[in-house]
């Protein structure tokens, strides 16, 4: 089964040209003879990288909160008439189509991944449950409800999100709802994802798939606010997108500083191979030692008792 991994860069802050990119990009990926295809993490629209919107302890300016509606507007609602062209997207290429976006609801943003099915229909998104860092400045924190593992012809399929995959309890979540296909889509372009990639497929006997954006400062409007600077080639993103297979072997080389299509045939056999000697939540685990407690209720502002 083969499968593509999209390195580029959306058009940040705008919602409507990124569209044309992932249905551009997505085309392009179909030639490669993929039936999934990721994008990286936060691609509709932006990630915000080096922005600080404005935000001190004790504060908030009128130029950060400017920033944050410019964002807002540009990100996704659901459901919605962008949201439906990401659909129609998967299915005019008749693919499985796992993207990262920035989900808005009511006034609130989430770090998301979408999962969309080959005929188009939504099968399930992911809301990041924990923003790293100064991304909890703009985005909330998604609850068990998103944790979805989707079964495909190709194998279960799933996401987690940039630094959630150093959460050691999601992964052991992840790995028994049984995923196969573990996509992490990302904004860490450091040589440090490669030994966590593969340590985690490794740890999940699972295929990793992993997608960061390769963005110039050019993909940034041209009054962004950055401390890299306003030189048009300044790399704002590097990249490293990688495919490894269920014994930690590289099955696609981390790409650097360019735009890339990374693909791989994936063996679906290749998984009982791997898990001959080792099945993390099968005859490797002690359940009479360990156990896990997910609760995977949606959490609500209100409960309406009638």
């Amino acid at each position: 089964m083969p499968v593509a991994v999209v390195q580029a860069a959306p058009v940040a802050f705008d919602i409507a040209r990124t569209l044309d990119k992932v249905a551009d990009l997505t085309a392009d990926a179909v030639k490669t003879g993929a039936r999934v295809v990721l994008f990286p993490e936060a691609f509709v629209s932006a990630y915000p990288r080096g922005l600080d919107f404005g935000s001190r302890v004790g504060s908030r300016s009128d130029e950060g909160r400017e920033w944050y509606r410019r964002y807002a507007e540009s990100s996704l609602p659901i459901p919605g008439p962008e949201f439906e062209r990401l659909g129609a997207i998967s299915a005019r290429n008749n693919i499985h189509l796992v993207i990262g976006v920035i989900e808005r609801d009511g006034a609130t943003l989430y770090c998301a991944v979408l999962f969309f099915g080959p005929d188009g229909s939504f099968l399930g998104k992911h809301r990041k449950l924990m923003p790293t860092g100064s991304e909890r400045l703009v985005w909330g924190q998604g609850d068990g409800s998103t944790l979805p593992v989707v079964d495909t012809p190709y194998g279960k399929l799933g996401a987690v999100i940039c630094w959630e995959n150093y959460m050691p309890l999601m992964r052991a979540a992840m790995y028994a709802k049984g995923i196969e296909i573990y996509c992490a889509p990302t904004a860490d372009g450091r040589e440090t994802w490669l030994p966590s990639m593969r340590h985690i497929a490794l740890e999940g006997r699972v295929f990793v798939v992993t997608a960061n954006q390769f963005c110039l400062r050019s993909d940034y409007p041209t009054d962004y606010p950055t401390p890299f600077g306003d030189e048009p080639k300044t790399v704002m993103s590097r990249g490293g997108s990688c495919i490894i297979g269920p014994l930690g072997n590289i099955l696609a080389e981390p790409v650097w500083d360019r735009e890339a299509i990374l693909t791989a045939e994936l063996d679906r056999r290749d998984l009982l191979r791997a898990r001959y000697d080792f099945d993390p939540v099968g005859h490797y685990s002690r359940p009479d030692v360990f156990q896990l407690l997910v609760d995977e209720r949606q959490r609500a502002t209100m409960t309406r008792s009638v």
